[in-house]
């Protein structure tokens, strides 16, 4: 067998090439084509990795563009799965770099996708060539599974499951090392409500693009005059609301600045979309937008909704408002994005929420994903431990629980590994995402042990 560290250095500037490739193709969930379930540019990143990994000379399967697969090793042979998603949010707002340039910059790739997921997709790809190339023995089949509609509804992994065999064991890197054996259960609920008649005049809300995403710009218009403008002004002051508002188009704008993030970690994060509901409510708005002001505003533990709640292995809820349409015509739409701990039950909670809502506001499960949970003591979980440990010396850290939602819950025995290290910052969904070069060739090289010691 040849030297696995000599093999790994010389695939630093192919794998960086690589992920540039695949970071220049804007693949965000689009309108249907055919043959391109999630639209264009998803089926060209999927399209792209296969014929890399065919390059390779590996086994590549393509999934009428819902998914992909790359294979090695005796195939059918209980399988051990790496999955990954090449679909990724949309830009939103606050990016100083191109966020589809893949630009370089001290040693960081810059990019929507660098760390979700594009980049720990790459680096599993590598770690298959890796092994391939230094000829690892491999006595199971390795498959990197590859999903295109991971950021929205999942709907590409149902097409998988459904077309293919879904092997039992194996991990995402799309999370946090050492390992998360512990993933919180999610709630999307839409909430719809009537358009206010009295009270202030808001004329357009529309903010947000995705339910978990962390809005970090929100605006609304209303009508007004330069007295109402004022007010907004000296009300978001008081507040201490970074609100501004001012006078276009013979309308009073507002336009709330905050700090977006992902829904699963919104404690570093600010909701600008909370912060306008707050200053909405200042102003003396009725109805709908009232009610949610009151019942989330920028709270994102659910405690004014009635659903605050919290276990010891997995933590405390979390709730985020990600989207929020309203105007005359079609009255109020809004999402929220609810991860909830692995003893909670989430037909009470959706049944808490409804009644603090009510009468204003309704709500409507739109999906559900239970909770997941690996053994800490598990074969899998201890050798991923173990090859983590391996590449970074570090044997101090434990498997934990986060409020993230992987692919690792398609499996039956599935957990995330990686990407992202103890410390690094946390981009994804943000402006200004990338991935560290040298984290990237670390995560190589320990999902190479990972790929050995589960054999």
């Amino acid at each position: 067998m040849q030297d696995l560290n000599r093999i790994i250095e010389s695939l630093r500037e192919p794998m960086t090439q690589t992920l540039a490739r695949w970071i220049r193709i804007p693949s965000v969930k689009d309108t249907p084509a055919p043959g391109a379930p999630f639209g264009v540019q998803v089926r060209r990143a999927l399209d792209t990795a296969l014929e890399d990994a065919a390059r390779m000379g590996f086994e590549v399967r393509n999934f009428d563009g819902y998914a992909g697969d790359v294979r090695m090793g005796p195939l059918g042979v209980d399988p051990i799965a790496i999955l990954a998603h090449l679909d990724v949010v949309p830009v939103g707002d606050g990016w100083q770099q191109d966020p589809f340039g893949a630009e370089i910059v001290d040693g960081r790739m810059y990019g929507r996708g660098t760390s979700d997921d594009k980049g720990p997709a790459v680096a599993a790809l590598y770690a298959m060539y890796a092994c391939k190339l230094a000829g690892v023995p491999l006595q199971r089949e390795v498959r990197l599974i590859l999903g295109c509609d991971e950021e929205s509804g999942w709907e590409c992994m149902r097409y998988y499951a459904s077309h293919c065999d879904m092997p039992r064991v194996g991990f995402s890197p799309d999370a946090n090392f050492p390992v998360i054996n512990t993933e919180k259960g999610m709630l999307h609920v839409n909430l719809t409500g009537a358009y206010a008649t009295d009270g202030l005049k808001v004329k357009e809300i529309n903010v947000g693009q995705r339910s978990n995403v962390i809005p970090g710009l929100a605006s609304a218009t209303l009508c007004g005059d330069g007295a109402l403008c004022d007010q907004a002004n000296q009300a978001a002051q008081e507040l201490g609301l970074q609100v501004k508002a001012e006078m276009e188009n013979g309308l009073v704008r507002l336009v709330s600045t905050g700090i977006p993030g992902h829904a699963a970690f919104p404690e570093p994060a600010r909701n600008a979309l909370g912060q306008l509901l707050l200053l909405l409510r200042a102003l003396g708005v009725t109805g709908a937008l009232r009610t949610l002001a009151d019942a989330v505003g920028m709270e994102y533990d659910g405690k004014s909704l009635q659903i605050k709640c919290q276990d010891e292995v997995s933590g405390a809820l979390t709730c985020n408002m990600g989207i929020l349409r309203y105007n005359e015509q079609d009255g109020l739409f809004a999402t929220l994005d609810i991860r909830y701990p692995i003893l909670c039950d989430h037909k009470a909670l959706s049944d808490s929420l409804t009644a603090a809502l009510a009468p204003n506001v309704t709500a409507t499960v739109a999906s559900q994903k239970d909770p997941h949970h690996v053994a800490p003591n598990s074969r899998l979980v201890t050798a991923l431990m173990s090859a983590y440990a391996q590449v970074t010396g570090d044997t101090q850290s434990r498997p934990m629980a986060i409020g993230g939602g992987t692919y690792a819950k398609v499996l039956e025995e599935g957990v995330a590994f990686g990407s992202l290290f103890p410390g690094e910052e946390e981009l994804a969904h943000q402006a200004g995402e990338y991935i560290n070069l040298d984290s990237l060739l670390d995560n190589l090289a320990i999902f190479i042990k990972a790929i050995e010691n589960l054999q």
